[in-house]
């Protein structure tokens, strides 16, 4: 479910756009999922295209992952999020909320709980291309 109201959310953004730069058709939107948020990108994909307007009928969508990365505020050690090691609960829970991460991961050099994501946690529109209304 989370997946299609993201589709929602991002059609919605992607309209906005599409008023505001003036353009007639849209030929490609290329979205940016952060690795924290877990989307299932083959979800993400078939609710885009279903929920897809005239608009949006031929446009390819371009779904790219970004690799979360951690800094730990005490020991400053940086660290690559790791999904592997978590168990379907906690991935569940980070799935839906991904602030609770810190509930639930640790720094590996020093085991604190406090630390930052410095990349890889939302969903963000990259790039939209298509064609100017005359």
């Amino acid at each position: 479910m989370h997946e299609w109201a993201l589709a929602e959310a991002i059609l919605t953004s992607v309209k906005q756009i599409v008023a505001q730069e003036k353009l007639a058709t849209v030929t490609e939107v290329t979205i940016r999922v952060g690795e924290l948020q877990q989307i299932e990108v083959s979800i993400l994909r078939f609710a885009l295209k279903q929920m897809s307007e005239e608009l949006f009928k031929s446009v390819k969508f371009h779904i790219l992952k970004s690799k979360s990365t951690l800094k730990c505020r005490v020991c400053e050690s940086t660290w690559k999020y790791n999904s592997k090691k978590l168990d379907s609960t906690t991935l569940e829970a980070i799935h839906f909320i991904p602030e609770v991460a810190h509930t639930y991961l640790k720094c590996p050099k020093c085991g604190s709980p406090d630390f930052e994501i410095v990349a890889g946690r939302g969903v963000w529109l990259e790039d939209i291309k298509g064609v100017k209304s005359e």
